[in-house]
């Protein structure tokens, strides 16, 4: 059933009370550490729509330079990680008040984005207003065998909802069957549609589902097709980010694109681990044990 805004507003609102009502009671536990480091404006993008953060792309730009070397903030993770994270609820039965606890999360702890189903967009986009925390959300998800064009609607509408950053599920059996040219038309569609609605696209490639050459291949097409980053897993398949694939990942993209470590990376140690990997972005939704592993809480 379609909401008016006037409904829309009085649910977000009543969402919000709920929860902070809940958190009230929780008072009394220690305040998250806050990261001195992390911006609390909007993300910038080079001018190859690669997300970083300023005080991390300042040495990246010395002496003109324009993108991002996939080494930058390394020395630096545990008072940064929070910055990588995108804080994710994709179950499907997630409930309304569980997306605005999600979101008031990632308020607190200043995460880069949530990830969120298509139909949580809307509630996250109005929770999130004026945060600097950006809205993600998923597309083809999470099998990936949908056609391009009904990709390209489903990322068009969630923009239209308030998305940022769309993270598209790639067709897995046309790489498989070596169908390059259409992978890429997918991957591009997509993409070129993000772009349109001031979103990034980042690419689902299940790495879980592909040998190494044919990862090797997903990425090539990825970056040939315009995308902006290249992601390991829905975290729905038979396996998440690996350490390996993360690399491999990096090595092939080189520093032009982003890569995102997503499914099963639960602590502090899992996260430092692929950021030095490679991964300039972390889908989690063990994020707040993440962050509080950092300062070893």
């Amino acid at each position: 059933m379609d909401l008016d805004r006037k409904t829309l507003d009085a649910l977000v609102e009543e969402i919000t009370r709920q929860v902070v009502t809940v958190l009230k009671e929780e008072a009394s536990r220690p305040t998250p550490v806050r990261l001195p480091d992390v911006p609390q404006s909007s993300p910038e993008y080079d001018e190859n729509g690669v997300q970083h953060r300023p005080e991390v792309a300042r040495q990246a730009l010395q002496n003109g330079a324009s993108r991002l070397s996939t080494t930058l903030g390394v020395s630096n993770v545990s008072q940064d990680i929070a910055g990588y994270i995108d804080h994710t609820l994709l179950k499907p039965d997630a409930s309304q008040a569980e997306v605005a606890q999600l979101c008031h999360e990632a308020r607190q702890y200043h995460f880069a984005a949530v990830c969120v189903n298509p139909t949580n967009v809307l509630l996250c986009s109005q929770l999130l207003q004026g945060s600097g925390v950006e809205v993600c959300t998923v597309v083809g998800f999470p099998l990936g065998a949908t056609p391009p064009e009904v990709k390209a609607y489903e990322a068009q509408q969630a923009i239209s909802d308030g998305a940022t950053e769309v993270d598209m599920v790639i067709n897995v059996g046309a790489l498989k069957s070596k169908e390059h040219e259409l992978v890429q038309r997918d991957i591009a569609t997509v993409s070129r549609t993000s772009h349109n609605g001031g979103a990034i696209c980042k690419v689902i490639i299940e790495a879980a589902l592909l040998t190494d050459e044919e990862k090797e291949k997903a990425c090539e097409l990825a970056q040939a097709a315009g995308a902006d980053y290249v992601k390991t897993s829905t975290g729905f398949g038979p396996g998440g980010a690996t350490l390996h694939d993360v690399a491999l990942m990096r090595q092939v993209v080189g520093p032009e694109m982003g890569v995102k470590a997503a499914g099963g990376i639960r602590t502090y140690e899992d996260a430092e681990a692929m950021v030095k990997a490679g991964a300039t972005r972390i889908g989690a939704s063990a994020s707040i044990k993440i962050v509080q592993g950092a300062d070893g809480s």
